[in-house]
């Protein structure tokens, strides 16, 4: 069914259904992608203040064939937010829904609203005693329901799983404008289709979150930080199952480091304190929340005594301080930032058995290497099979001249990835950027049933048109 676009027509159209100054004109920061890579020609924006009137707007949208994407932070990687092409659509941001609804500390729950930036989702918690553990780099702007919307995983998957795994239940304005009140606190609840885990992760292409009930979990009486090098990732792995054995699964955070990203902070941000005089050519960064009365430096040192003797770590810091584990966090979290600045030629969020990794990083590495001798910075959350495998040209050379092969580079690593067993998207989700790339590598039957669902909650196509399937 075609859409249309939301003129003037059907802004006056919104503006006698919701208070005044709930619609108007999008501004830049709403239609642009973080990286540039896409904008949003011009849109209508909405910012409603509660659920009733989200379902008013989308009442209106499904009478009009008006299509909605709904906005979060705007930190997503994957064109999930930002329409380059067809009908003007209406932007829906929900930044004036981000209250708590309530706290339970003795039922480690608390229900927020969808707006609620995810830092401020984390200090809610914290004011309670208790953790929420979502933790990304985007984490001071992106919000909760955008962090759900697209199943977002993070630094501590490992522990506590992905966004699916912290929530109870939803509320969420279907595309009838009908609303699903599954704001529930039940741990058990068997009563039919689970809604709640079919929304979260479907990037607002079957309903639009408006708030949720998210788990809370005890504070680590204290962390164990420190960053180990080891011989490579086969090394790595066998170091986070010793370090899982040692503290009975309380490894939150292990963070696989390539020399290459060490090697992009020493080139464009030198201020980055590194604890290794000589960049080690794989590292990583490894955080376990302890039991009270548990010493963190006497838990480390035993791991790296035992690794040490299998030959699976070399060199090794240990914060001692909370400032020496934020130096640590401060160079793992400005990776990215320094792989911005010398710019990729494209960018991978892919994930793999624990078991293929080893296999797979100097498979990848041939692969791009037939295409020329570009750097290659492999990281990311080795602890859940999550690397980002990013492609960048020979130093002193632009980027640009290189652009051309993105394509033909990008499908060598997603074959291999198949190949592998892994995913094509590990954390970022699908979004416009990898529809194509979801019907190539996607199982046949799960994608009929996809398409099936889509057509049965949102027949008219209204919700975030073209993301995560074709329209």
């Amino acid at each position: 069914m075609t859409l249309q676009s939301a003129d003037e027509g059907f802004a006056r159209t919104l503006a006698g259904l919701l208070p005044e100054g709930t619609i108007g004109p999008a501004e830049p920061r709403y239609l642009e992608e973080p990286r540039g890579r896409a904008v949003t020609p011009g849109a209508l924006l909405a910012r409603p203040r509660s659920v009733d009137e989200v379902a008013a707007i989308v009442r209106a949208s499904a009478a009009a064939r008006v299509g909605i994407v709904p906005w979060g932070g705007g930190t997503g990687l994957v064109l999930g937010q930002v329409v380059p092409d067809g009908p003007a659509p209406l932007i829906l941001s929900l930044e004036r829904m981000a209250a708590p609804r309530g706290i339970w500390p003795e039922e480690r729950l608390m229900a927020v609203e969808a707006g609620m930036v995810l830092a401020d989702v984390q200090a809610a918690a914290e004011g309670a005693g208790l953790l929420f553990p979502l933790s990304l780099a985007s984490e001071g702007t992106a919000r909760i329901g955008g962090n759900l919307a697209t199943n977002a995983g993070g630094t501590a998957v490992l522990r506590y799983g992905n966004a699916r795994a912290l929530c109870l239940g939803v509320e969420a304005v279907l595309a009838d404008g009908s609303v699903f009140h599954g704001l529930k606190r039940l741990r058990k609840d068997n009563t039919g289709y689970d809604l709640t885990d079919l929304l979260i992760g479907s990037e607002g292409t079957l309903g639009i979150l408006t708030a949720a009930t998210l788990r809370l979990y005890p504070r680590p009486a204290a962390l164990a930080t420190a960053m180990l090098a080891v011989p490579g990732p086969e090394a790595a792995l066998s170091l986070l199952a010793l370090a899982e054995a040692a503290t009975g699964g309380a490894v939150s955070t292990f963070e696989l480091i390539h020399r290459q990203g060490l090697l992009f902070l020493d080139e464009v941000m030198p201020e980055v304190r590194q604890p290794f005089a000589e960049r080690p050519e794989w590292s990583v960064l490894v955080e376990i929340g302890l039991a009270p009365g548990q010493d963190p430096q006497a838990v480390l040192g035993a791991i790296y005594e035992a690794a040490d003797d299998r030959g699976l770590v070399g060199d090794a810091v240990l914060a001692a301080s909370e400032g020496q584990r934020q130096d640590l966090w401060n160079l793992r979290e400005r990776i990215p930032d320094a792989n911005r600045k010398i710019g990729a030629i494209c960018s991978h969020d892919i994930s793999l058995p624990l078991g293929e990794i080893a296999d797979f990083v100097p498979r990848a590495g041939e692969a791009v290497a037939a295409f020329g001798p570009f750097r290659i910075n492999c990281f990311g959350h080795l602890g859940d099979g999550n690397l980002h495998y990013n492609i960048f040209p020979p130093k002193g050379e632009k980027r640009d001249a290189y652009l051309p092969q993105a394509e033909g580079i990008t499908r060598a690593i997603h074959d291999l990835v198949h190949d592998h067993g892994g995913s094509v998207s590990a954390e970022h989700g699908i979004g416009r950027l990898k529809v194509g790339d979801l019907e190539r590598y996607g199982d046949p039957a799960k994608l009929a049933a996809m398409r099936a669902i889509k057509a049965a909650l949102d027949p008219a196509g209204i919700l975030n048109p073209g993301a995560v399937l074709r329209a």
